[in-house]
């Protein structure tokens, strides 16, 4: 059987829906951010990155450098292996401690992603309470519902973001089931956030353990940066908070944090923290600087708040249309995946500015869009630029001007 035949039969397909994902070949500039180096087959040359999930550009803070490279010169690069044979280092400790320290917990596990703490807590959860049933969002990341697929436990959809869905829900099980509500703080890709309050207190009065993704919030939201859970004062009545050290933080690696005996069985029995190396000395270094230092300064989110109000002006003044929510994620609908990534490749080729087009499967079909992202190192006259590249291109294209 000639198998490359049938990969390549469903990549053509895949090219002929306007799905078909190129990936930018870039090379972030250090000290630079949030220029970066383009490599393309007509050689290097200078973008301005405007949808990067390094949101407050910590992945260049001297700081976070810094103990990066002590702890490479100190330790070495590698964590020798699995916590659980040789990789458990002094730097890891440090880091949960940090992280069940932000989130007002006894204790908290690293994991090597973001995708990974999701995947491995949410099935060892699903799998190792017996009959226990998993209220997840429509809008779960894919890294959550992989996970309760994984865990074969009963899955209940209810939703995006509709509490009187989940009561209904709720009320609908037996009062012995142990029962969990998966949810995200901030989504992703439409940028809303959840009714949190009216979540936890549906599950304080049906007896079901909260479950909250945290990673588009986390140094983001929040007196500390502890996410949108800090900022609503909720923290403390969630039982599990998950999140990431990739995006707002600028390092990689995820994490869970919760009560003591939470974090031990997850650490006890989840085959994602058990079966793979650990994450480096070095990283776990850098990350802790990376939330020290976001723990006490608030200059970060401020200013990147404001170049996200900014951004939304302009854009409303422009009648380009955005979908309108309160979190720092800036989503221009286009609905149209051909013309999505036309309008990405025009804007890298033409005016050294990129965006990803983001489509299906991320998003719905008829819900195409260029997600930005404003971060606080983007300048007034970076988004005099922009808005000058969008203008021009909507005028060109005849896009829909019609408000989100």
């Amino acid at each position: 059987m000639d198998f490359d035949t049938l990969f390549q039969s469903q990549l053509d397909a895949l090219k002929a829906e306007g799905n078909y994902r190129v990936f930018a070949e870039l090379e972030r500039k250090c000290g630079k951010f949030p220029r970066a180096a383009s490599h393309g087959k007509d050689g290097v040359r200078d973008v301005t990155v405007w949808c990067s999930n390094d949101y407050l550009g910590m992945g260049q803070n001297p700081k976070v450098m810094g103990a990066m490279c002590e702890a490479v010169q100190r330790c070495g690069t590698g964590a020798g292996g699995t916590r659980n044979i040789s990789g458990t280092n002094h730097d890891h400790l440090l880091l949960e401690a940090e992280l069940a320290d932000l989130h007002g917990k006894e204790a908290a596990l690293l994991f090597t992603s973001g995708y990974v703490s999701n995947w491995a807590a949410l099935s060892t959860l699903g799998s190792r309470l017996k009959d226990c049933v998993i209220l997840s969002d429509a809008g779960n990341h894919a890294s959550m519902i992989e996970g309760i697929r994984h865990s074969r436990a009963t899955k209940i959809l209810w939703k995006h973001n509709d509490v009187a869905d989940l009561e209904a829900k709720l009320r609908s099980l037996p009062a012995h089931v142990p029962k969990i509500i998966a949810f995200e703080s901030v989504y992703s890709m439409d940028g809303d956030i959840c009714p949190m309050l009216e979540i936890v207190e549906l599950a304080e009065t049906y007896g079901a353990m909260t479950y909250l993704d945290e990673v588009h919030a986390v140094g983001l939201y929040g007196p500390r940066g502890g996410g949108i859970s800090e900022r609503e004062g909720l923290a403390h009545r969630i039982t599990l908070i998950e999140g990431t050290l990739g995006k707002a933080f600028g390092v990689v690696g995820g994490y869970i944090t919760g009560s003591a005996a939470l974090c031990d069985f997850i650490r006890s029995f989840a085959s994602g923290f058990i079966f793979t190396t650990a994450l480096p000395p070095a990283i776990a270094a850098a990350a802790r600087a990376s939330i020290a230092h976001l723990k006490l300064s608030s200059f970060e989110r401020m200013q990147q708040r404001r170049q996200v109000a900014a951004l939304r002006a302009r854009l409303d003044a422009a009648g380009i249309p955005h979908m309108h929510n309160e979190s720092h994620i800036i989503p221009v609908l286009i609905k149209d995946p051909v013309k999505t990534k036309m309008l990405a490749d025009t804007l890298m080729e033409d005016w050294g500015i990129y965006v990803q087009p983001i489509n299906y499967p991320t998003v719905p079909k008829g819900t195409e869009r260029l997600r930005f992202t404003p971060s606080p190192l983007h300048s007034d006259a970076d988004i005099d630029y922009l808005m000058s590249a969008l203008v021009m291109l909507w005028k060109q294209c005849a896009i829909s001007r019609a408000v989100a």
